[in-house]
């Protein structure tokens, strides 16, 4: 029993020390010292991927008048409006290609827009998120080094008698005494790096956006807060009304887009009958949203795409809204080579 207590502790440190080593080796690098936002299209990134991009784009063409609600979730784009930065320009461009105006299909494809999603890369190259996929394998170490700590504490019990079965009389350890503070600090370790992993943001990210928030702590703005905090921090009721059930449809709509067979992978653009997931399905942890922030839509499957300049070429590969949430970057002319099965 002793050299199967002394099994279990190299083996939960090994894997232990294995697991937090590389999630270390593998956190993007800052370039430079302590990069900071921009501005806050890429502060709403942080919060909530490019779904709080939109959102924050969505409030202000909303609250200036640029866009009207012509019904429930309908907008209408008055006659001259004008866009004062990327994220709103795709809003126009998605409007023009969304003939319904349904408010998600606006929100969706805009979200799709390589200028948004570029903002992402952008971040990323900076050191301040974690590109998509990144912790995809140490949460599954996690993931998996917590289960097999949780299934030795229970087998440990039996264990227990069954080494005094075999020396009766005998005056030894409890063997789960001798095994339970090392299953129990690798469940801890195990918890705690699936939680970085998950986590899109960077060390250096969570502090940039810190600074941001503190620079407009005054700043009661709609828009303002809903770039440094995603919906969460949007109050106002009409607006509210507006956009939490458009991302709510968002997120529905491409779940069900990711859980429909795929064919043969034709066009990925923004249309209704066709959404795939989005690239960047960022923001949590720290960074004041959850999976894919403040509605990100990620489903359980999606095609992998390389954004590059106007369209976006498709690969396979499996994505998580968690950890590597991908589709197909926003343009008519993406085209994909194969279907693929987060957020």
């Amino acid at each position: 029993m002793n050299l199967l207590a002394l099994a279990i502790w190299l083996g939960v440190a090994v894997s232990g020390g294995l697991l937090i080593r590389g999630l270390h080796r593998s956190l993007p690098p800052a370039p430079g010292p302590a990069p900071a936002l921009h501005d806050l299209s890429e502060a709403a990134f942080m919060a909530g991927g490019p779904g709080a991009v939109v959102d924050t784009a969505l409030v202000s063409m909303l609250g200036d008048g640029r866009l009207v609600v012509g019904g429930p979730g309908i907008v209408h784009v008055r006659p001259g409006a004008r866009a004062y930065d990327p994220a709103e320009r795709a809003v126009l461009q998605a409007h023009q290609a969304a003939p319904s105006g349904w408010l998600y299909q606006v929100r969706y494809a805009a979200m799709l827009d390589p200028a948004v999603q570029e903002t992402g890369d952008a971040l990323a190259a900076r050191g301040l998120l974690s590109p998509p996929g990144w912790g995809r394998t140490w949460r599954r170490w996690g993931l998996a080094q917590v289960l097999v700590c949780l299934f030795l504490i229970p087998m440990a019990v039996p264990l227990t008698f069954v080494a005094y079965v075999l020396r009766p009389g005998e005056v030894q350890v409890p063997f789960i005494v001798k095994v339970l503070p090392v299953l129990l600090a690798g469940i801890v370790a195990g918890g705690l790096c699936m939680a970085r992993a998950k986590s899109r943001i960077t060390p250096e990210g969570a502090r940039a956006q810190r600074v941001l928030r503190s620079s407009y702590v005054n700043d009661r703005t709609p828009h303002v807060q809903t770039a440094l905090f995603g919906l969460r921090g949007l109050r106002d009721p009409f607006l509210r009304g507006q956009l939490v059930p458009a991302a709510r449809a968002t997120r529905l709509a491409a779940a069900q887009s990711a859980s429909r067979p795929h064919r043969s992978h034709s066009s990925c653009g923004s249309s209704a009958d066709v959404l795939p997931v989005v690239v960047w399905c960022a923001g949590s942890g720290g960074g004041g949203g959850s999976g894919c922030g403040s509605g990100s839509s990620c489903g359980s499957s999606g095609s992998s795409c390389s954004s590059s300049g106007s369209g976006s070429s498709c690969g396979g590969g499996s994505s998580s809204c968690s950890g590597s949430s991908s589709s197909c970057s926003s343009s008519s002319g993406s085209s994909c080579s194969s279907s693929s099965s987060s957020s």
